[in-house]
């Protein structure tokens, strides 16, 4: 072994947690020096003709030669991952280096394993891992004969290149990612996790663990709910003391049940919950839904249990909701599932829910029944060990019966995957989130998750940016959802106002104006006004061309039921292709009254109007559905155009300055010009002046019509002191500059006085970007100086971005109509503000190693944009955004794979 395989340590990010295509977990890792015993094991079970495939010549058995070279690997030049599932090896790939840039790629899959996509994430893993080490292209030789494996390079997306040699098909790529291959990858992922989730609401079979004869026990009432709520498939009861439970026989293991389990609900104490998975991972069993506690949330002793529930699941290959998690249900007919300590089995709907405090589950069951919304699905995760609310957002973007994704989010584990998918499943169906915790961004004690260090309207940024309705509460959120369960999408933001009730009316129009909407029609038909005359009046609303949505007020005169007036409404949502929200009778939800019957007849159809018990809470609810019609229906726009771009050498200075300073290093002002210039960005040179005869030689040197100012933080954009001194032509206008400042500012020798050309006038703005561990690339701008830092006055985008969100950047901020006029003033160009953000956020996009960015002050006027400062850190990066071109299940932190 040479001296460099000795010492040589993988990257900790190349162990993974990966789900295999049929929704069953896995692990990947390093192959390492002690991995012989696994391999040959492996290499054991592996048929005669994989063999062939694999080494073009019949190879029977592996030497002790053959064993040590495999095992022993730099992984530098040579790189070897092997898989894992329940402590055994099931497939090795590795690649070697034969040139400079060029590494020869090979895979061996176990043939009972074969079909599960095991050869293309090993490849993804691969590729990620020479891009690391500086290899640009893969090549592979492959006989002709082994399709599987010619497919599995030609499905990757990226461009394989082929020709034969001796009977030989070689094959040829390049690895950096394309759109063809983050593509297939995304395919992929999207399919697997999905499936994942499937055979959680899809059971042939569910067992109950902890299943007990005590009525007052958590596993009788799992029981309980499971055969009540009429579940279709077969319900195991486990129970090592007891031959029956609530009627059913009862197995004493798993194990011991004569037909397949699909699902296991454990109710079991926590220390007993791993001999548990040992026994179902035997089994066969799919997926856990752990509802016992004391793992995390009860402290660093349940934090270490829960660590070891994950990962001992995982590396048998089973997914596992929860622990401390209230269940799931499924609404569907012919499922009817409930498998969850939730005695309301609530009605079918169209909208899924996750979220994960079990005691707040219970309560959102309830008032969901209560408002008659009606669920498709329903997950509450516990702790969120495991399955978390991406998973359920993969699964819902496939799901017919769900049109409408509710999220009650304690934590975001992985806020870069959220926002990739939830961009997505947006464009399809409205998700609305409430998200607690969200002005500290607090994390629950059970949920192992790093802490969110980006700030809060950076968070809000991303959800607004994936089209995510936000909302600050529960019953906003069921405002929100049974509009969008039960009536079509305005086309924008014009309002009509129907009722009898003129106080009610100003109600609604200042309601309206406050959110953001428009009344374009107001009618008041009195308290006396009849069916008839709300028909009239609906109807003429709803055929305004002018109006996108109606708001209908109705308070009954004493002693009217309003029958009729219900009657009317619920006609005119059945046929309106506007939206029609009421405040009916002060009702909540969707009244019997004011109901469609859904086709099922189960629920609230489509039509059906629903009803805000304060006219106010509808309005407000209308504006979040206007507000993502119109993220809905604006396109995107063009992403900067990266051909001008310099990006190689951006990514030369980089890591050239991170060789010099491995730590960590601010760059210098010479560097940051280069950077800036690879992206098409002039900064402005300024020079440095300690003394006068320097300040003097710079404006020579900079050709006069200068400014002389103090650049110390204490100093800088500071409106109450004086550091700028403008229009300097001379060497005395200079010395009167010096003396003048110099005069002003105390502790000059600590000032840090610059020689700048004198700027064109304009609006200062702010543009800056920085890498956060858990988002990875943020862009943010502002108006340039104190009042905007003081005031949070900041936009926030998640690049990569494209033009809408550029422009959305720039009108957002509430000082924007300094840019557009303000007070008569030149308005600027906007459009090149807008690309400098898009400038700026795709350098942060390509180099996650710019820890910070930073464009304090650039000047805007009505034709030019002048970048007056500017500075960048750049810090060296472990795993920084390694689950972009390799994905990855995420880890509890600080977690080390098993075996």
């Amino acid at each position: 072994m040479s001296q460099a395989e000795e010492t040589a340590l993988p990257p900790r990010h190349w162990e993974a947690d990966v789900l295999l295509r049929d929704g069953r977990t896995a692990q990947i890792r390093p192959i390492r020096g002690d991995d012989g015993e696994l391999l040959v094991d492996f290499y054991g079970r592996v048929s005669d003709e994989s063999k062939y495939y694999r080494f073009f010549s019949p190879m029977p058995t592996l030497s002790d030669k053959d064993v040590h070279r495999f095992v022993n690997v730099d992984h530098v030049e040579r790189v070897a991952l092997v898989m894992l599932l329940g402590g055994q090896m099931i497939a090795v790939g590795r690649y070697d280096v034969v040139q400079p840039g060029e590494a020869e790629v090979a895979f061996l899959v176990e043939d009972r394993h074969q079909g599960r996509g095991i050869a293309q994430l090993l490849l993804e893993h691969l590729a990620q891992a020479g891009r690391e080490r500086g290899i640009d292209r893969f090549v592979a030789e492959v006989l002709p004969d082994n399709q599987k494996m010619i497919r599995t390079f030609r499905d990757a997306g990226y461009h394989v290149a082929s020709e034969y040699e001796d009977g030989v098909m070689m094959l040829e790529f390049p690895i950096d990612p394309t759109d063809t291959s983050v593509g297939v990858m995304t395919s992929r992922e999207h399919r697997a996790e999905a499936a994942s989730i499937d055979r959680f609401f899809h059971p042939r079979s569910v067992a109950v663990i902890g299943a007990s004869r005590r009525r007052d026990t958590i596993g009788a009432a799992l029981v309980r709910n499971l055969v009540t709520g009429n579940f279709t498939g077969r319900v195991y009861a486990v129970n090592q003391s007891s031959e029956a439970v609530s009627g059913l026989p009862a197995y004493a293991t798993v194990n011991d049940i004569p037909d397949e389990v699909d699902v296991a609900i454990v109710a079991v104490p926590a220390e007993a919950v791993q001999d548990v998975v040992l026994d179902c991972a035997a089994k066969g069993v799919h997926g856990l839904v752990v509802i016992s506690s004391g793992f995390a949330e009860t402290g660093e002793e349940g934090r270490q249990r829960q660590r070891r529930l994950l990962g001992l699941s995982r590396s048998y290959g089973l997914r596992l909701i929860g622990p401390n998690c209230l269940g799931v249900i499924n609404t569907e007919s012919a499922i009817s599932l409930n498998a969850s300590l939730s005695t309301v089995m609530p009605p079918r709907g169209r909208a899924g829910f996750f979220c994960q405090s079990g005691a707040l589950g219970s309560a959102i069951l309830e008032k969901v029944n209560n408002r008659g919304l009606g669920l498709s699905t329903f997950v509450s995760a516990g702790n969120r060990a495991d399955v978390s609310g991406n998973d359920l957002l993969q699964y819902w973007e496939e799901d017919d019966t769900t049109e409408v994704v509710l999220l009650y989010l304690e934590s975001i584990g992985n806020p870069r995957k959220f926002s990739r998918i939830a961009r997505r499943v947006s464009l399809r169906k409205p998700i609305i989130a409430v998200r607690s915790g969200r002005t500290t961004q607090g994390v629950p004690m059970g949920q192992m998750v790093r802490q969110i260090a980006a700030p809060v309207q950076a968070v809000d940024a991303m959800f607004r940016q994936a089209g995510v309705i936000q909302v600050d509460t529960l019953e906003e959120m069921f405002d929100v959802a049974q509009l969008l369960a039960h009536q079509p999408l305005p086309r924008g933001r014009r309002v009509a106002v129907v009722g009898n009730s003129d106080a009610l009316g100003l109600l609604a129009a200042d309601a309206a104006a406050e959110v953001g909407l428009v009344v374009n029609r107001s009618v008041a038909l009195g308290a006396e006004a009849t069916a008839e005359d709300f028909e009239d009046a609906l109807d003429q609303a709803i055929d305004d061309p002018d109006v996108d949505a109606v708001v209908a007020v109705y308070i009954p005169p004493l002693n009217v039921s309003g029958e009729d007036v219900a009657n009317v409404l619920a006609a005119v949502g059945e046929q309106s292709d506007k939206p029609l929200v009421s405040s009916f009778l002060g009702a909540e939800g969707v009244p019997e009254l004011l109901r469609v019957p859904d086709v099922a007849g189960q629920s609230a159809g489509r039509g059906s109007v629903p009803s805000y018990p304060a006219v106010e809470a509808a309005v407000r609810a209308l504006a979040r559905v206007v507000g993502y019609a119109v993220w809905l229906r604006t396109p995107d726009g063009a992403a900067l155009d990266t051909s001008d771009l310099d990006t190689a050498r951006a990514r030369g200075l980089v890591s050239a300055a991170l060789q010099r300073h491995p730590e960590g290093t601010q760059l210098s002002e010479e560097d940051v010009v280069a950077l800036l210039a690879a992206y098409g960005i002039t900064l402005w040179t300024e020079r440095a002046a300690d003394t006068l005869a320097a300040a003097q030689e710079a404006g020579e040197q900079l050709g006069w019509d200068v400014v002389l100012k103090a650049t110390a933080g204490h100093l800088r954009e500071r409106p109450d002191l004086a550091h700028v001194w403008r229009n300097i032509d001379t060497p005395e206008e200079m010395a009167d500059a010096w003396a003048s400042l110099n005069a002003l500012i105390t502790s000059t020798d600590k000032a840090g006085f610059v020689v700048q050309k004198n700027a064109p006038p304009g609006v200062p703005v702010a543009v800056g970007s920085l890498e956060d561990p858990l988002f990875g690339p943020v862009v943010s701008f502002g108006i340039a100086g104190p009042m905007t830092e003081l005031l949070g006055d900041r936009a926030y985008r998640i690049p990569p971005i494209g033009e809408r969100d550029a422009a959305a950047m720039v009108r957002e901020i509430k000082a924007s109509p300094m840019l557009f006029g303000y007070r008569g003033s030149e308005i600027v160009d906007v459009a090149q503000v807008e690309r400098l953000i898009l400038q700026i956020a795709q350098l942060q996009h390509d180099l996650p190693q710019v820890s910070a960015l930073d464009l304090p002050l650039v000047l805007v006027g009505a034709d030019r944009v002048s970048v007056l400062r500017a500075s960048v850190r750049v810090d060296p990066v472990a795993d920084s955004r390694s689950d972009w071109f390799a994905r990855r299940m995420p880890t509890v932190p600080g977690d080390t794979l098993p075996g």
